[in-house]
């Protein structure tokens, strides 16, 4: 706070000296003494009721921007979902059209995957009898035509 040096206190102490006389000195250092413990211990309450308020008010706007994370996070994980399900949703009535339509055209009779404006194949039919050349395992399991 002030700065007083060595010379300088020596000074106020002889002055003091004088001044209060060798009685009265004594009792006036303590009584100095006193007030300056007093406005030290003051000062000190202050600072530190200061320095708390500053750390209470920093942990608020932490707290404030973890809240304000939060629930933007919350708005964000919401809306995801809702995407998710509107999309699975979605993809769910794509699949369940796909059968019904897998299911009529089972139900006229016709293969699936092939349109039903296409002739019907011949029955009684087999393009490949069994043992042919086309055939590549035998009747009697071998497959490479050795007994």
């Amino acid at each position: 706070m002030f700065d007083l040096g060595f010379g300088e206190m020596l000074m106020i102490a002889l002055v003091a000296l004088v001044v209060l006389g060798p009685e009265r000195l004594p009792k006036a250092a303590r009584f100095a003494g006193l007030w300056v413990r007093r406005a030290r211990a003051q000062w000190y309450s202050v600072k530190s009721e200061l320095e708390r308020e500053l750390a209470a008010d920093e942990l608020k706007r932490n707290l404030d921007a973890a809240r304000t994370a939060a629930t933007d996070f919350e708005h964000e994980v919401r809306t995801a979902a809702s995407d998710l399900d509107s999309s699975v949703r979605e993809k769910g009535e794509a699949a369940r059209s796909e059968l019904r339509a897998l299911r009529d055209e089972l139900a006229a009779g016709v293969e699936p995957g092939a349109s039903a404006d296409a002739d019907p194949p011949a029955t009684g039919t087999d393009p490949a009898p069994a043992g042919s050349a086309a055939d590549p395992i035998q009747p009697d399991g071998d497959s490479n035509g050795q007994r």
